[in-house]
C-alpha cells in the first residue's frame, strides 16, 4: 500500500533553472571612492590695493586666461611711467656721453686732450650703459607689478563663494583668498583596494592602461568612465588599504568635487569560459556542487570547481558541458534522485 511519504516523494518538486553557457566575463575590483578636483587652485592678490571689480559669477564656469577681477592699477601705473622716464632722461646723459667720449678720442690722438678725460669720458659711459639695464629691469619689474593688478584665471573650472567683495581693500602679505576654482572637467577620483591586489593591478598595467568605472554609492548607476592615472608609491600601514587614482572626462558633470562613489577597476576581460548563476552553486564539506537537471526531470548533484564569484555569475574551470542544465532556486527541498518541475529560469551570463 503507497504510503503518504511515498507519494509526496513522488510528487515534482518546483525549482528555477539556467543552463551553462559560455560567455566573456570581466575581472575586476570595487573600492569605495571621493571626487575630487583634478586641479584646484586659489586667487589672492599678489600686490596691495583696493578691489575694484568683480568679473565673474559665483559658480561660473570660467577659462584659464578669463579676466576675474580687477585691483586698482593707478599707482603701478604712475610707477611704470615714472621708470621709462627716467630710462629716457638716462638714455639722454647717455647719448650725450658718447659724443663727448668721440671728441676726446679724437683731440687725444693729437694730444689736445690728456689720457685722463678719456679715461674718465669712458667710465661715465659704461656707468650710463649700466644704469640704462638698471632701467630695464625696474621698468620690467614694474610692468609685472602692473600686471599684478589684472587677475585671470590660471585654469579653466568652476568658481566657488566669492571671499571678497568690491571696494576692499587687499594686501598681499594678508593672502587673502579672493575664490578658489575648481577644474572638474576632467575630474579625478581616489579611492582604495586591498594591498593584496597589487600585484594583479601591476600586472595589469603593464599590458595597458586600465579602465576605471564610477557608480553611485548606494546603488549601480554608472556617473562616468575613465582611466587609472596611478597607484600610490605607498600602502597605508594602518589599514593595509592601497591608494589609487583615476581620470574621468565628466563631460555632463554627472561627478563632483566631494562626492563619495563606488569605483570599479577593470582588470581583464576572461573569454569565452563557463559560467552559471550564483545561485547553483553549493558548498559542502567537500567544495562546491549543483544540482544538475537530467533528461528524465529528476536531479543530480555535481561537483564543479569554482574559478570566481562575481555580480551574480560564476565562473567555472570546466567540469560540466556547454547547454547543462542547473537549478538555481529550490535547492533546499531536494535530494538526489528528485522530480523536479520547472517553474521558471533566469538566463547565466554576466549581467554587466
Amino acid at each position: 500500500m503507497t504510503t503518504l511519504v511515498q507519494v509526496a516523494m513522488a510528487q515534482p518538486v518546483p525549482v528555477e533553472v539556467a543552463p551553462l553557457r559560455m560567455a566573456d566575463v570581466p575581472l575586476t575590483l570595487d573600492g569605495l571612492g571621493s571626487m575630487q578636483a583634478l586641479n584646484t587652485v586659489t586667487l589672492r592678490a599678489q600686490v596691495d590695493g583696493i578691489l575694484q571689480q568683480i568679473r565673474f559669477r559665483e559658480g561660473q564656469e570660467v577659462h584659464a586666461g578669463d579676466v576675474l577681477a580687477q585691483i586698482d592699477p593707478r599707482p603701478y601705473q604712475a610707477a611704470l611711467d615714472q621708470a621709462l622716464a627716467r630710462k629716457a632722461q638716462d638714455e639722454a646723459l647717455l647719448h650725450n656721453a658718447q659724443l663727448n667720449l668721440q671728441r676726446y678720442a679724437d683731440l687725444a690722438r693729437d694730444d689736445f686732450a690728456s689720457r685722463q678725460q678719456l679715461t674718465n669720458q669712458q667710465a661715465l659711459v659704461a656707468q650710463l650703459q649700466a644704469q640704462l639695464q638698471g632701467d630695464d629691469a625696474t621698468i620690467a619689474s614694474a610692468r609685472i607689478q602692473l600686471g599684478y593688478t589684472t587677475l585671470t584665471a590660471p585654469i579653466s573650472g568652476l568658481t566657488g563663494i566669492l571671499q571678497v567683495d568690491a571696494g576692499n581693500l587687499l594686501r598681499a602679505a594678508e593672502a587673502t583668498t579672493i575664490v578658489v576654482i575648481a577644474q572638474v572637467r576632467p575630474i579625478a577620483t581616489i579611492f582604495t583596494l586591498p594591498a593584496e591586489t597589487l600585484p594583479d593591478i601591476r600586472r595589469a598595467m603593464a599590458a595597458g592602461p586600465l579602465r576605471v568605472t564610477v557608480m553611485e554609492r548606494q546603488s549601480s548607476r554608472r556617473l562616468g568612465e575613465g582611466t587609472l592615472l596611478l597607484v600610490n608609491n605607498q600602502i597605508d600601514p594602518a589599514s593595509g588599504q592601497l591608494q589609487l587614482k583615476a581620470e574621468l572626462p565628466n563631460a555632463d558633470g554627472a561627478l563632483w568635487p566631494g562626492q563619495f562613489v563606488t569605483v570599479r577597476l577593470l582588470l581583464r576581460v576572461d573569454h569565452a569560459v563557463p559560467t552559471v548563476p550564483s545561485t547553483a552553486i553549493q558548498r559542502g564539506p567537500d567544495g562546491y556542487w549543483v544540482y544538475v537537471v537530467r533528461p528524465d526531470q529528476t536531479v543530480a548533484p555535481q561537483p564543479v570547481q569554482v574559478a570566481r564569484i562575481a555580480d551574480g555569475i560564476a565562473v567555472l574551470d570546466g567540469g560540466l558541458p556547454v547547454g547543462t542544465t542547473v537549478v538555481t532556486n529550490g535547492q533546499f527541498r531536494l535530494q538526489p534522485g528528485s522530480r523536479v518541475t520547472v517553474t521558471g529560469g533566469t538566463q547565466g551570463g554576466p549581467a554587466r
